[in-house]
Formats: C-alpha cells, sequence, structure tokens
C-alpha cells in the first residue's frame, strides 16, 4: 500500500476537498483523512498510479504539491537538515559577503554549486578571502538583520522531538550560524564549517577539511549508528546539488523549494507548503504540532 499526501500553501489554505476526491476516486484510493482542514490531506492506494508525475505536474500549477510514498515506518526517528534556504530563507554565505560589499559576485559563485554547476568545496574556496578583514562582531550583525526562519521549522523539529526524534542540523555554512539556528529552533546538534578568526577579525579563510555534501552523508551514517537507527528512519530536508547524497540515503529525503536539477533526482518535492510539510509527510495532523 502507499499514501498519497497533498498540500499547499499554510498562508492561501485552498486545497479543494472537490479536486481531493476526484483524485482519489481516480486512483481507486481510500477514505480520505484531513490532516489540516483546506491545507493538507492523504489517502492509501493500493498501487503506484503510471500518471502520478503527470498529475504532480498538473497540480504544481494548482499550488498544491502531491507526494506518493510507501505506507510504512512514515514516523521518522531523526531530522537531518540542511539550513541555508531551508531552515532559514538565506544563504548566510551571501550575506555575510554582502556586509562585506561582495554579495553579487559570492551569490553567483553559491548559485552555481547550489545548482550542481560547480563543486561545492571548489565554490567556498573561490569566496575564500572576500570578506577577509571583517570584525568578528559582523556575524552576530548579519543573524540579527538578515537572517529570517523559514515558516514551520519550529513547528518541524520540536513536534518530531516530542515524539521522541532527534534533529541534527548540517550544513556548508559556518558553526557561527549554525550554533544561532540549532539553538533557536531546539536541534539537538550541528554541524558546519568554521570561519577562522584572528585578533577579532576574519581572516577569509575556511579550517580544513571543508564540510560539503559528502560530509552530509557521514553525518547520516554517523549519526544514525549513535542513535542505534537505520537510515530508513531519517528524514532529511535539504535545496541544493550538495544535499542530494544525503536526500537520496535517507528513508524520506525531501526536496524543499529545491533547485531544478535537485529536484529531478528526488521524488519528495515540496514547491508550495513550508516545512511543516515534513510532519504532514509522516502522518502528524495539525493538531499534535508543537508551537
Amino acid at each position: 500500500m502507499f499514501v498519497a499526501t497533498l498540500l499547499t500553501t499554510p498562508q492561501e489554505r485552498t486545497l479543494d476537498k472537490a479536486l481531493v476526491d476526484s483524485l482519489r476516486n481516480a486512483w481507486g484510493g481510500g477514505e480520505v483523512r484531513w490532516l489540516s482542514i483546506d491545507e493538507a490531506a492523504e489517502f492509501s492506494i493500493p498501487l503506484l498510479p503510471d500518471n502520478q508525475w503527470e498529475v504532480w505536474a498538473d497540480l504544481q500549477d494548482a499550488c498544491v504539491d502531491l507526494v506518493i510514498q510507501p505506507d510504512g515506518n512514515r514516523r521518522k526517528k531523526m531530522l537531518l537538515a540542511d539550513m541555508d534556504s531551508t531552515m532559514i530563507r538565506q544563504e548566510c554565505i551571501d550575506e555575510l559577503a554582502a556586509e562585506a560589499g561582495v554579495g553579487a559576485q559570492v551569490a553567483d559563485i553559491t548559485a552555481r554549486a547550489m545548482n550542481g554547476e560547480v563543486d561545492f568545496e571548489a565554490a567556498l574556496k573561490e569566496g575564500d578571502g572576500l570578506w577577509k578583514g571583517l570584525p568578528e562582531q559582523i556575524i552576530a550583525q548579519v543573524l540579527d538583520q538578515r537572517i529570517s526562519y523559514m515558516p514551520g521549522g519550529y513547528e518541524l523539529v520540536n513536534t518530531m522531538k516530542a515524539n521522541g526524534g532527534y534533529a541534527a542540523l548540517v550544513s556548508g555554512g559556518f558553526t557561527a550560524f549554525t550554533a544561532r539556528v540549532a539553538k533557536t529552533l531546539g536541534f539537538d546538534e550541528n554541524k558546519a564549517n568554521t570561519l577562522i578568526v584572528e585578533s577579532g577579525a576574519l581572516t577569509g579563510k575556511v579550517r580544513l577539511p571543508i564540510l560539503g555534501k559528502q560530509a552530509k552523508v557521514d553525518a547520516l551514517e554517523t549519526i544514525t549508528r549513535q542513535q542505534n537507527i537505520t537510515e530508513a528512519d531519517v528524514i532529511a530536508v535539504g535545496d541544493g546539488a550538495n544535499d542530494l547524497g544525503m536526500l537520496t540515503r535517507a528513508g524520506t529525503g525531501v526536496a524543499l523549494h529545491a533547485k531544478p536539477a535537485v529536484q529531478a533526482q528526488c521524488d519528495v518535492r515540496i514547491n508550495h507548503g513550508d516545512l511543516t510539510a515534513l510532519l504532514y509527510l509522516q502522518g502528524y495532523e495539525i493538531t499534535e504540532f508543537v508551537t
């Protein structure tokens, strides 16, 4: 058996009952279960439909996400999350570069890396030195003035933790940012790159080795072993090419508002919902959310 989940933006809440019923009937599905009225619903189906991706494309035009997954082990024991453009709306490297007056240059490097056009580690090294000499306190300024959180992040982390889950934030960004984000949202641990600071100023260098795509896979392997769970017990979320390793290895890998090259390699794609979509995919109802 499989479960089909349909959801839309929490702000608009325009998931039409007639649309859900029509799709359920066309696929011979079971009773519709509304996880959030006018926002998220699910129903069981006996087989994967041949026209899944054609229907998915049509629903995208209606601002509706469709995910079909096996009806088993949906409630995960661990969340493994990217930070930039996933748990926060921005790319911390870009925002730091903007403070250094080289924002456009670094944003181009970051975009190419996230699209998989260049190697992430090479891209990070290409940006080396651009923020050399900035005072260390600039990081707190960027966090306070330039960084905003993706909606639903607190609910996602803390609802899973309230149900026995473990949450890890793993980023190709910097520990100076992940530490604050992890503490604010309630993550159990965080891993990222470390900016080297000397005499109260950034040197423009990053401590080696650089954490990139493989580091996220390594975190998946290490943390699941420590928690005595399997990779099938993990839901991972990210948006860039350096997230693909963990997304394809985790039990459920979610491409959230992801780059086209990333979406093309993921079966679970969320383009309209926020981070609470990951709770709906696990079968949580909105009344179960920790807010």
